[in-house]
């Protein structure tokens, strides 16, 4: 093996009896159900306190079982079938997309790689199997689940859900082209694909540090690829009713949301392994405490990352508007991917000098180099095209246009304005009422009288 790869040592994984093997799924399971549930109600709490707004408050101790009523209720209303559904894609297609949703987190590890915890005297890893190329069997995953939107629309035998279904995928495709290069940023830095040896590489520094243009791609990636605000397309109401499940109800609508939810959950482990250290204990606390990253504290650093970034997604949805679909699909292809691929090439360019064994000062000098030479292109560019524009600009309109000439009202182009629209008066202008009432005629006889007199 080259010396520039990470060493696997993953002989510890596929050796547990079947019970342990079962106990660890049963477990990544349950973490994911109490995750989703707990993340609802915080999601409208938080989303509450950000509207000055109470919140659920009914259910449980602070409306802490909220989320489970709302899932009682969802298994107890009647399903409805569409008379002209694909009946066999319909029902499955729900199913297609919650299932890899579970899938993903079976890489994940929660602690470290060695025979860290005991479970019923046998001594185990804090994960429930790892590959050579985990990252990639994240990928793999993450695409089969775009199959169950597709299908949902298509099945339904209805065309707003049917351009839901498409949207979606679109969307998600386009997204996963620059997560899968932010991915391989980590690949070239860690030497590996295995979510136990990227972890173990972050133990001096974290890859936020180091790749932290791989973490805002993934970060902004993630919330589109999950169909989350502000780039929530299939589920825009205005334009698509309700997106790809219009036409799903009670259970089969529940596992749609489901899915999203654990999608939330899973992207913010995967951001948390390859990023933020993973099981690691924060800086000041793994500096003077050696036990935190030993035992069982391992998955309380875990929870506690995983919960914060589910808090980002939060906090999104309560802060920023949903785009418009040009804009989602503008910055994924026009930003998005050049920046990625551009980004993975300089890391590439710098993994390479190292190896090379280049000084850190003359890698930096190559790199700030390029990128200036970047910078100098995009400059000359945008002021050519800037050029091109203005010399293509046709001549101004006339100010003044009618906005009902072609029967309905249209906004006003370039250089034209809009005539000025009749105001009434306001209460301050209007006459003085005296408390006599309207008879002002006495009023002015009674002022010339006066007058006369004088």
């Amino acid at each position: 093996m080259s010396p520039y790869l990470a060493a696997e040592n993953l002989s510890m994984f596929g050796t547990d009896p079947w019970w342990l093997v079962v106990i660890k799924a049963v477990f990544c399971f349950a973490f994911l159900m109490v995750t989703v549930l707990f993340s609802i109600v915080w999601e409208r709490k938080v989303v509450a306190w950000m509207q000055l707004r109470i919140g659920p408050n009914r259910h449980g101790p602070w409306g802490l079982l909220q989320s489970l009523a709302d899932g009682v209720k969802l298994m107890l209303k009647e399903d409805v079938v569409v008379k002209r559904a694909d009946k066999v894609v319909y029902v499955l297609a729900p199913i297609v997309a919650a299932i890899p949703a579970f899938m993903a987190i079976a890489v994940i590890p929660f602690g470290p790689a060695g025979n860290e915890i005991s479970i019923f005297g046998h001594r185990t890893a804090m994960q429930l199997t790892d590959l050579p190329i985990a990252m990639l069997y994240i990928l793999a995953i993450a695409s089969v689940g775009i199959y169950g939107i597709v299908l949902a629309g298509w099945s339904s035998g209805s065309t707003y859900p049917l351009l839901g279904g498409l949207r979606s995928c679109a969307q998600m495709i386009s997204y996963e082209i620059a997560m899968g290069a932010a991915f391989a940023s980590v690949f070239l830095y860690s030497g590996s694909m295995s979510t136990s040896t990227i972890v173990e590489q972050q133990h001096d520094r974290w890859y936020i540090l180091l790749l932290p243009v791989s973490f805002l791609l993934y970060i902004v990636t993630m919330v589109g690829e999950t169909n989350r605000a502000p780039f929530d397309m299939p589920e825009s109401e205005g334009d698509l009713v309700g997106g790809f499940n219009t036409e799903y109800s009670s259970i089969k609508f529940a596992m749609f949301m489901l899915a999203e939810y654990v999608n939330m959950v899973t992207v913010s482990a995967v951001s948390t392994t390859l990023f933020l250290g993973g099981w690691r204990a924060p800086w000041p606390i793994s500096t003077f405490w050696s036990g935190a990253n030993h035992g069982w504290w391992p998955l309380l650093w875990f929870v506690i990352k995983v919960q914060l970034l589910l808090f980002f997604f939060i906090w999104l949805r309560g802060t920023l508007p949903r785009v418009r679909y040009d804009q989602l699909m503008k910055l994924g292809w026009k930003v998005l991917i050049p920046v990625s691929v551009t980004w993975l090439m300089l890391v590439a360019a710098v993994r390479t000098l190292r190896n090379e064994n280049y000084d850190f000062a003359d890698i930096a000098l190559y790199v700030g180099g390029a990128v200036l030479a970047l910078l100098v292109l995009s400059f000359v560019a945008d002021m050519f095209r800037e050029k091109a524009k203005a010399a293509e600009q046709p001549e101004a309109q006339p100010a003044g246009f009618d906005p009902m000439a072609g029967g309905f009202p249209v906004p006003p182009l370039p250089g034209q304005e809009l005539p000025a629209v009749p105001r009434r008066r306001s209460r301050r202008e209007g006459e003085l009422i005296v408390s006599g009432g309207p008879d002002t005629v006495s009023d002015g006889s009674l002022d010339g009288k006066e007058a006369s007199d004088g």
